[in-house]
């Protein structure tokens, strides 16, 4: 590996960035970093440079070096200084035949005691986990939902966890993992349907993404496992909604659901960033109240909890401005 490649990886795990962007300019190309606080820009570079430097993270991650246009996705873990990091590869060409690359960084160990603003939010979810049923995760990319689900997984020190993911975004050696790969006909609902015949303590599944996920996840869940996954929506409320439209009855969430989270990664006035969750049972709200609040509105406690942060001084008033609804 050569050192211009080890410098940029170690100068991205020391600010502990989230994304690696290696982008096309008019001139030359751009590599800049991605963190929860801001973007910013980390260095130019020739246009020859770039074609070297994204070529030889699509060779480690087993990418095709001939296809420059299609989007195309992939995997490799860097080890370098004493530094192991898992890394996910987005690469897409313009019209221009101009490629670019996204370099996503998963971090081992990543959610420890100082990367969450409460511990009772963390021990509640804990204490949900611990009950068979549902838990769902949401928030927007980069929030940290993979890493959470994860680290709850690991805290219940189950005999059997298996993970379905597209693609696999942590190394486990401890967790028994499946990769999703539609050309091999391995989908989420091929994979989840044999790994129910293997009767896991936990399933942790990427992502619930159509009726056919959820309805397996549900039957799951209903059979008495534990099944930690995420579902796309702007806040709590959302979650419950999107299961319905994906066509989960409401007995059926009545009878599984444990818990519900919305979380953000939140700059704090240090200079790094924590998670802050917002949770969210059945028996906390009503069918009305999820219906009325499908508009993004956050709980009151999401607010009071934001405060809480302002006052404590973990975060600015214009941080809590900018999370105020989500």
């Amino acid at each position: 590996m050569n050192e211009e490649i080890v410098e940029l990886f170690e100068e991205a795990i020391r600010r502990h960035v989230s994304d690696i962007y290696i982008l096309p300019k008019v001139k030359g190309y751009e590599i800049s970093f991605s963190t929860a606080a801001k973007f910013e820009f980390y260095k130019k570079i020739s246009a020859n440079q770039a074609i070297h430097l994204i070529n030889f993270f699509k060779f480690k991650a087993d990418m095709s070096l001939s296809e420059r246009r299609r989007p195309q996705l992939g995997a490799w873990t860097y080890e370098q200084k004493g530094h192991k990091i898992f890394c996910r590869f987005s690469s897409v060409g313009t019209f221009l035949d101009q490629e670019s690359l996204v370099i996503r960084f998963i971090y081992p160990n990543d959610f420890r005691n100082e990367n969450y603003f409460q511990q009772q939010q963390f021990s509640q979810i804990l204490t949900a986990c611990k009950r068979r049923g549902l838990i769902l995760f949401s928030g927007p990319m980069g929030s940290g939902k993979t890493t959470a689900m994860y680290t709850f997984a690991r805290k219940l020190q189950a005999q059997l966890v298996m993970t379905i993911e597209d693609p696999v975004e942590i190394y486990e050696p401890n967790f028994l993992q499946l990769q999703v790969n539609n050309k091999a006909q391995m989908t989420y609902e091929r994979l989840l349907t044999a790994a129910l015949r293997l009767h896991p303590d936990v399933f942790v599944i990427g992502e619930i993404r159509n009726e056919q996920t959820a309805a397996i996840a549900i039957k799951a869940a209903l059979s008495g496992h534990l099944v930690l996954s995420t579902v796309h929506a702007q806040n709590v409320y959302g979650v419950f909604l999107r299961l319905i439209n994906l066509g989960v009855s409401k007995y059926d969430l009545e009878q599984t659901v444990q818990l519900v989270s919305y979380q953000r990664l939140i700059e704090t006035t240090a200079g790094s960033a924590k998670v802050l969750f917002d949770l969210l049972t059945l028996n906390q709200t009503s069918w009305d109240e999820i219906r009325q609040n499908k508009r993004g509105v956050m709980t009151d406690e999401w607010k009071k909890n934001l405060t809480k942060c302002v006052q404590k001084g973990e975060i600015t008033v214009a941080a809590k401005e900018k999370y105020l609804f989500g």
